[in-house]
């Protein structure tokens, strides 16, 4: 097939994207279309298939577009002021240019700047983190706005099946309880939210990211250890992983290794890693993070773990949704998890600026007796070292406020708070 005939069915299949009926509007939109008629460099990075093509494509409807999908190996090889010459000969004088997964091609960024400065107006998408802080940062600065987008939230989860977000009756509110069980059970990447079978949709989502990615990407040569030790890290959300014993779990050369290993993972998005709050930059750095997988359907349909702890699973969803609050909502917020010498544990600290603003616990409860002693003793302990009065446990079902003293921790179930923003 000629570069011609794949530009031009590229060009139906972004016809098709822009005209699809089930499209579910994003809840970030707004923040984006500030932005959607600057001179900027338009850029929408996140992992594969969580709806970057399709929410580009919804900004650009109407407009007249040449669209590039690298995706597609042909291209790869193919001269890129080739490919514009032929999209030129295809689509005529268009003045807006959308480039799909970028980071296929070799060299992007120079290819990009050049569009710029010949006035192109240019949209990019991308599956790889490097996008956002290094060829970003180093070759296009001052001249990109960027937007880290991800799976569907419960909020938008909801609006895809016509369910209101304030339920007024109880069978309203025991109708969300339902679809958040869905939710955590099968995640919210769109195709799986629009009908798509998640076990075969899911199982083969992770094989291309794993495969196509960071196995080829990287050239990796064990790629044994390299698969195992990325199934074991998404099947042990919220657990702890260290350079040192990742290397010695997997027989791995050097703790150089591991670091690259998790790098790859964390960069193509199936595995994000949270940092240890500490008042020293150092202890921050070189504690060991908390690990969490970009979708729990993921978690569920891909790896072998069981599915019966449903608190490590609540608190991965807890810590995708306050990534994207931190992303569309709030940009000065900062997000850690606590621990001291005494192992008093804190799921997540949310700090603005110098305050620590919230500390906030994750827990399958169902009623005040299903209160973890423990977790409540770690909350009011990082509440005096850390001069924060605003303290959340988040519950499956239970809800209060139980007040120790002069401090109050509200318990909130967690399809209301994934509702609150």
């Amino acid at each position: 097939m000629n570069i011609n005939n794949i530009l031009r069915d590229q060009h139906s299949e972004f016809q098709h994207i822009i005209k699809k009926d089930n499209y579910i509007d994003r809840e970030f939109r707004k923040v984006y279309d500030n932005h959607n008629g600057s001179s900027l460099i338009k850029t929408i990075i996140g992992v594969r298939r969580s709806g970057k093509s399709t929410f580009t494509a919804s900004m650009l409807a109407g407009k007249d577009v040449g669209y590039v999908n690298f995706d597609e190996r042909i291209l790869l090889n193919t001269d890129p002021d080739d490919i514009m010459s032929n999209l030129i000969e295809l689509r005529g004088n268009f003045k807006t240019i959308f480039l799909d997964e970028i980071q296929n091609v070799d060299r992007w960024e120079l290819f990009v700047n050049k569009l710029h400065r010949q006035g192109y107006n240019v949209f990019l998408t991308g599956s790889n983190s490097r996008l956002l802080s290094k060829e970003l940062a180093s070759h296009l600065t001052g001249r990109h706005i960027t937007l880290e987008i991800f799976p569907f939230s419960f909020r938008e989860f909801l609006v895809s099946r016509g369910i209101k977000g304030s339920p007024g009756t109880t069978r309203e509110e025991n109708l969300i309880k339902h679809n958040l069980k869905n939710y955590i059970d099968n995640g919210g990447f769109p195709d799986v939210v629009n009908g798509e079978n998640p076990g075969p949709y899911l199982k083969n989502l992770y094989d291309d990211i794993l495969e196509k990615d960071i196995i080829s990407r990287f050239n990796i040569s064990y790629k044994s250890t390299f698969r195992e030790m990325a199934m074991t890290l998404m099947g042990n959300a919220g657990k702890y992983a260290s350079y040192n014993k990742l290397k010695h779990d997997f027989g791995l050369k050097s703790e150089h290794t591991s670091k690259n290993y998790l790098s790859y993972l964390e960069e193509s998005y199936l595995i994000l890693q949270l940092k240890k709050f500490s008042f020293k930059p150092r202890e921050v750095e070189r504690s060991a993070k908390k690990i969490y997988s970009i979708d729990t359907g993921l978690v569920n349909h891909v790896t072998s773990r069981s599915t019966e702890n449903h608190g490590s699973l609540m608190e991965n969803v807890v810590f995708i949704d306050l990534l994207r609050r931190r992303n569309y909502f709030s940009r000065n917020m900062e997000i850690y998890f606590f621990k001291d010498y005494s192992d008093h544990e804190v799921d997540f600290i949310i700090k603005h600026g110098t305050e620590v603003s919230e500390l906030i616990n994750v827990t399958y409860s169902e009623d005040r007796g299903d209160m973890n002693k423990r977790e409540i003793a770690s909350l009011i302990s990082a509440s005096k070292l850390l001069n924060c009065k605003k303290l959340t446990t988040i519950t499956w079902d239970y809800e209060d406020t139980i007040q120790y003293g002069n401090v109050g921790i509200e318990a909130i179930p967690l399809w209301k708070w994934l509702l609150k923003l």
